[in-house]
């Protein structure tokens, strides 16, 4: 069956189409065009945006559940909840915990592949942590921090075959090792909650960390020492041109002036929009966990983010993807081309998925349709609706 889509004002990456319709069959898109072609059903538009659907590359649960929770209805709940507004795909992220913990989730996700009907697409996990710098901890629990240990991150790699990516300390004894051993194996090695400085940054970048986690959170910056300044993460992050960078635009990691100047010195080439949500997403105010349910960090909900019960720290976002593009357009003032790049092409090229991310011919069909204040009213993954506004008013 032939699905066209009309009316609506198509967003590809340098530019709007108003006068543009999207066709797909079999989850993939078939052609991008003003023609009218053959079809066997057509969704209405009804003059919204028709965008290619958003990536999150770094979230950890959402709608009462957290990835760590081990279980398949957690996942099932967190993909779902992040469906409905607008993204397509996700990478389940796990903070910092023990071998047992990875593993009891590593079997929790295989479980619930078969079983995501509503949600968005899975196609494999994020390991934040353990091995990061206790200064820069945040609201990771300083009782999993540690040292690489080959002997540990081996078995995970080798029980774990769907780890996309890796956050790491790489000052740390062994981390540079581990870069290499990613490399090796095509899994992302981000820079991560580190107190490294610029020779340490260089150093993991020739051994293979390309990408920096939560810009401007939980990382070194310019710093003195015995009168001397040296830089660390943040600027060394600017100073290496491909380096790759996610932020949590959600408003109340960074302001609109930081939001601004990533944009303007990284560029929307460089730079993806993670929501870094917690199961808070998509939940009232109050007291929530971050992590598993019953063994992970007490934290509070409010003033829409998360925080550490004493309020020194954040402890994660309650942000959906729609929000974060939503602030880039509206705080930022970043075009509306470059915002969704930075939500769907960017980090679909950080991580490699050169099947999505963009409305063009032979890619997945992931959509999404919303209108001018980004509120989203239909969301397709792979060719099916799992998400529709109408449907469910």
């Amino acid at each position: 069956m032939i699905t066209k889509i009309s009316g609506g004002k198509v967003v590809l990456e340098d530019r709007i189409g108003e006068d543009l319709n999207v066709y797909y069959q079999d989850g993939v898109i078939l052609e991008v065009t003003g023609a009218a072609l053959p079809h066997d059903r057509e969704i209405d538009a009804k003059g919204r945006y028709v965008s290619p659907g958003f990536i999150d590359i770094h979230s950890h649960g959402g709608g009462g559940a957290d990835f760590l929770d081990a279980t398949p209805e957690a996942f099932l709940t967190a993909s779902a909840l992040h469906a409905r507004y607008g993204t397509t795909t996700i990478v389940p992220t796990a903070t910092s915990g023990g071998l047992d913990e990875m593993l009891e989730m590593k079997r929790a996700y295989e479980q619930a592949l078969s079983q995501n009907e509503k949600g968005a697409d899975m196609p494999g996990l994020h390991l934040e942590g353990p091995y990061f710098a206790m200064g820069q901890r945040g609201a990771q629990d300083p009782k999993q921090l540690r040292n690489p240990d080959p002997a540990e991150y081996m078995q995970i790699l080798e029980n774990c075959r769907h780890v996309l990516r890796w956050s790491s300390a790489p000052e740390l004894p062994g981390a540079l090792e581990l870069g290499e051993e990613l490399r090796r194996r095509n899994i992302l090695a981000a820079i991560g909650h580190s107190d490294a400085g610029w020779e340490e940054v260089e150093a993991a970048w020739k051994a293979g960390y390309t990408h920096v986690t939560h810009l401007y959170s939980g990382m070194s910056s310019l710093h003195r020492k015995n009168a001397y300044r040296y830089i660390g993460v943040l600027e060394s992050a600017y100073l290496i041109d491909d380096m790759t960078v996610e932020i949590i635009a959600d408003g109340k990691h960074l302001p609109a002036e930081l939001l601004r100047f990533v944009y303007k010195f990284k560029g929307p080439d460089r730079t993806a929009l993670i929501t870094d949500s917690m199961r808070g997403a998509g939940m009232p105010d109050g007291p929530s966990v971050l992590g598993h349910y019953e063994k992970g960090l007490p934290v509070v909900i409010e003033e829409e983010v998360a925080k550490l019960p004493d309020r020194t720290s954040f402890a994660g976002s309650v942000a959906t993807t729609d929000r974060l593009v939503r602030n880039m357009v509206q705080m930022a003032k970043v075009p509306l081309t470059d915002a969704i790049r930075m939500a769907a092409a960017t980090p679909a090229r950080i991580m490699g998925f050169d099947d999505r991310g963009r409305l063009q011919k032979g890619l997945r069909a992931d959509i999404v349709l919303f209108d001018g204040e980004i509120h989203v009213s239909q969301v397709i993954v792979g060719g099916h609706s799992v998400y529709s506004a109408e449907k469910e008013a």
